[in-house]
Order: structure tokens, then sequence, then C-alpha cells
């Protein structure tokens, strides 16, 4: 053997051991409000911090210097530790910034009862889909997706698609297929309160975060349906469909294709948020973070598109521009437009008859 080639080897495992460690310290910093609690506050001791957060000291001071090992802290001494206006945007600013990622970390990809079955499913072929994954996926879904969701879709993302800010504003019927925990028709509904919003999703764990949701926010122009795509109705009635970041999800999803084109309004249009690939895995490679897909992809998209019977299984890089228009055309949509807004990980579709 190389000698070099392996130590090399065994070095870039163990970083990825480390990575996981650090996504879990990361998570702890989130769910404790330890980072929430660093920014703008400048240098500070562990002392400093547990008097502002109440937590114990020699607990946060072994934190904050894995933080600082990690590069995610700055400290010259192992003592004193700033979480920088830049970090903060990624770690702390929750409401504000496109730029968070803290809640991308929820403890691990696979809760401890989730693993042997997805251990099982290399074996059966079957997958486990996201009312399996149970409502951690839920929560965490809803945490990764919220910032976007938050800041980006009705200033940004809704005046793209021709006339349909007007629609919204006169009083349209929208379905969110795939809705989620709500996010996206919490923004919607508050800005378009003449509106009427459907939401669509065959995960009872997720539909209970929009019921505490709306409970919260008291808006009442939403009906929510524990039901997939296919149960859609079968006679035009939607002004805008929106699919976001879902449909690779789906184990049937040319089903859903022809459903949103029998349901939609022949005047109406269909918004597809979905993920930024490419048909090859050499274009794919361009992709800073292509491990980071697939293995999301193992835990969540790919087991969820193979979880019934005949799954396509494409997974979290399976459906790709081409392949997107394709099936529109197929579902009898006519009009496949690009809006690619800068979104390192999304391209966003607008889709007509």
């Amino acid at each position: 053997m190389d000698a070099d080639e392996l130590s090399a080897i065994s070095l870039r495992v163990w970083r990825y051991k480390q990575g996981e460690v650090v996504s879990f310290l990361i998570y702890l910093g989130d769910e404790l409000g330890i980072y929430r609690a660093m920014a703008g506050a400048g240098p500070l001791t562990a002392a400093q911090l547990a008097a502002r957060t109440g937590l114990h000291e020699r607990w946060l001071l072994e934190w904050l210097r894995c933080q600082g090992a990690a590069g995610l802290l700055a400290t010259p001494d192992g003592v004193v530790f700033e979480l920088s206006e830049e970090a903060a945007e990624v770690l702390a600013n929750e409401e504000g910034s496109t730029w968070f990622a803290g809640g991308a970390f929820c403890g691990g990809v696979s809760t401890p009862e989730l693993a042997p079955r997805l251990v099982d499913a290399f074996r059966t072929g079957r997958g486990l889909s996201y009312e399996d994954l149970g409502p951690v996926a839920a929560h965490a879904v809803e945490r990764l997706t919220a910032p976007w969701t938050k800041l980006e879709l009705v200033p940004r993302i809704i005046p793209l698609l021709d006339g349909v800010v007007e629609r919204l504003e006169r009083g349209a019927v929208v379905a969110d297929v795939g809705c989620g925990a709500g996010v996206a028709m919490a923004a919607l509904a508050a800005a378009y309160p003449a509106s009427c919003f459907e939401g669509w999703d065959p995960s009872g764990h997720a539909l209970e975060r929009v019921r505490e949701r709306f409970a919260d926010a008291r808006l009442d122009n939403v009906e929510l349906h524990c039901a997939g795509a296919a149960e859609l109705p079968s006679a035009p009635t939607y002004d805008l469909v929106l699919t976001l970041d879902c449909l690779h999800d789906l184990p049937h999803p040319a089903e859903a294709f022809a459903a949103i084109g029998r349901s939609l309004k022949p005047d109406g249009a269909w918004l597809i948020k979905e993920i930024r690939a490419a048909k090859s895995w050499e274009e794919n490679l361009r992709n800073p973070m292509l491990a980071l897909m697939y293995g999301t992809s193992v835990t969540a998209c790919l087991s969820s598109a193979l979880s019934e019977p005949g799954g396509a299984g494409l997974g979290t890089l399976g459906l790709y521009p081409e392949l997107a228009e394709h099936m529109c055309k197929e579902a009898g949509f006519t009009v496949f437009r690009v809006h690619d807004v800068g979104d390192p990980a999304h391209l966003y579709y607008e889709v007509r008859r």
C-alpha cells in the first residue's frame, strides 16, 4: 500500500467524524440559544456567557473551545471568544437572514429508532415516507426551509410570475402541494388575505405543525388535506399551485404532474421549486456540497421516493431541469420558464398550459 495515500484517506475519514461531532454541537448552540446570546455581544469569556445565558460555565467553556477549533468562533487564546457579524448571520439570525443555517442541525441525520429501518431499506428496496420519519423530520425540514420562505417568497419569487400578484390581491384559490409545516402558506395567507389557500401533504406530523402555526397566526383563509397530489380535485380549481422542493421526494411524480394539470385552471400558474441539479455526474461535481446532497437523499429524499411499491426513486438530485420540463410537457403543459434567482441550492420553474 501507498503509505501517504493510506494516511490521507484515514485523515479524510476522521475529518468526517469530526464534522459529525461539530454538527451536534452546532445543534446544541442553536437549541440552547448560545449563538443568539453571543450575537452582537463582542468578546466573551465562558463566565460572561454563563451570566448571559444561565448555562453552566464549565460546559460552555468546552463548547466554546470546540467552536473555536472548528473556526466558527474567533478566539486568540481559547479563553475569550467572539461570534463575528458574518457568523451571526449564519448561526443566529433566523428571522432576518436567508444565510441562516442553524435550523439544519437537529442532532443527527437519523434518530436511533430509524437507523435500523434505513439499514433494512438497503436490503428490501423499500424506503421510509416522511410520515415514517416522524415529527423530528417535519420539524427539521421546517427549520431548514423557513428563512428563505419568510424572506424571499412573497417579495421576490411570486412577483416573477406574470400576473400572479394581481390575481392573489383580487382573490385566488391556491394549492400548496407537499406543504410540509405550512411556512409558505402562512407567508402568502398573511400577504394576500383575499385569497384562499389549501395545503396538501400526506404527513400528519407536518400538518400538525401547520395547525400550530395557523392557530398562533389567527389566519382563517387556509384549509388542510392529509393527502398526496393524486387526491387533488379532478376539475380545474386552482389559480396557482405550489410545489416547493418536494417533487423529487414523491414515489409517483408522474401522477402528481398529471393531477396538478387537471386541477389547475386553464389560465393558472404552477410554481416549482427544485434542487439545482444536472443530468450528468460530471456537471454535478461542480457542486461543493454534492456529498451532502447524496447523503440527504439516502436518509430522506430517495427514502421517501422509494417508500411505495414501484416508486420512481428520483432522489435529491433526480429532477434536473430537462427531466422536469419533459414531465411537464407529458402532463399537457406548454410553457416551462426557468427563474434562476441566484439561490445556490435551487431553481424555480414557472409552468403554464
